[in-house]
């Protein structure tokens, strides 16, 4: 862990940092983490009783009963295994230090994590731990949506298919390139960032902050003019051209502007900021995938995102095979896929087609202009 950039979470609209203490024995890097009971025991220490002890109990909603305390949280069903731990043991431990009750509905049930004890401290840490171990669970799960620009203009998807016949014909004995890499033409679009939205009503959060987007970052910067892109050249994702898992077409503004980078970073930190998804980089890498070897095996595997997610707990996919882009980039390094208006963003559902454009099917949206 670099102490320098620890690990954030966001509770209740609140950003924790989240400590790592090397001096007790159950703190051992993440990397070295073979199970989620093992994980579970770092997110469990890492909310000790004593941490929250300044915390103030006015921004839940604390009850007082004849026996004690209650609260009540409201968790997605997909995050009750985290809480639980393997045989139960999270749970029971939660409760044997907080001295509390910990109350979990049924998967499929519905309902809500009820938290009582004789404690009002107690009450209140369990609840802590509760969501940080909900939290620390939500990011192993894979990505269920993602912000996306679509580039479903016709120039662009005939200069794709321009590009992949014609890779195919001059590249297509090089090791590892096939039909079956090239992204969707239907498909193609640029990433802004992935979110994991377990129910309607985190699907609705993210709409009204795509919506406080187009108010706040996109209509200031672009007074109703369009976003014109020119979709020209191929670069790669790692350092090695002779073994490729990811090409992609680059884009560029035609008036030259850093417009296109501006709206993009402005989003994603909302987006962090609300919570609902996590800063990987200083910088959002605009950019269209035109092959990924995941297509190889999963041809929804999209966007890019999926290469972490989809392994497992950070692990690659050990039957992916790279592809030898040497002599695509030499030969296709600068060509022009077309010209195009960016004239929305999509908050889109991962493996999903809409029935009658082919693009995923779209949970929330804005116009740009």
């Amino acid at each position: 862990m670099d102490v320098l950039r620890p690990e954030l979470l966001w509770i209740d609209g609140r950003c924790y940092r989240k400590n790592f203490l090397s001096d007790s024995p159950l703190e051992t890097g993440p990397d070295d983490m073979e199970d989620e009971d093992e994980e579970d025991d770092v997110a469990m220490t890492t909310g000790c009783r004593d941490m929250y002890a300044d915390e103030s109990c006015d921004i839940v909603p604390l009850q007082k009963t004849d026996r004690g305390y209650k609260l009540t949280l409201d968790l997605p069903s997909d995050l009750y295994k985290f809480i639980i731990g393997k045989k139960g043991e999270t749970k029971k431990r939660l409760e044997r230090e907080t001295k509390t009750q910990v109350q979990i509905p049924k998967v499929g049930a519905g309902g809500e994590v009820v938290i009582t004890g004789t404690d009002r401290q107690g009450v209140m840490s369990a609840m802590r731990r509760v969501q940080i171990l909900a939290d620390s669970g939500r990011a192993k799960l894979p990505f269920t949506h993602f912000l996306s620009f679509p580039l479903m203009a016709t120039p662009i998807k005939k200069g794709f298919q321009e590009f992949k016949s014609n890779v195919l014909s001059e590249c297509g004995q090089d090791q590892g390139i096939d039909a079956s890499i090239f992204q969707n033409p239907d498909k193609l679009h640029l990433t802004l960032t992935t979110l994991v939205l377990l129910t309607d009503k985190e699907v609705a959060a993210a709409e009204r902050v795509l919506k406080e987007c187009r108010d706040d970052i996109i209509a200031p910067l672009l007074e109703g003019s369009p976003l014109q892109v020119d979709v020209r050249g191929v670069e790669y994702m790692n350092d090695d051209p002779a073994a490729v898992d990811v090409l992609y077409a680059q884009v560029h503004l035609q008036d030259g502007s850093d417009k296109l980078q501006t709206i993009a970073d402005g989003i994603v930190e909302k987006f962090v900021s609300a919570g609902l998804t996590e800063r990987e980089y200083d910088r959002v890498k605009l950019h269209a995938t035109a092959m990924n070897t995941l297509f190889r095996r999963d041809p929804s595997a999209s966007p890019d995102k999926t290469d972490r997610k989809a392994a497992g707990k950070g692990r690659p996919l050990k039957d992916r095979e790279s592809f030898d882009a040497r002599n695509v980039l030499e030969i296709f390094g600068d060509f022009h896929f077309g010209k195009t208006d960016l004239n929305s963003i999509h908050l889109s559902e991962r493996f999903s087609s809409d029935s009658k454009t082919g693009y995923y099917n779209c949970a929330a949206f804005v116009e740009l202009t």
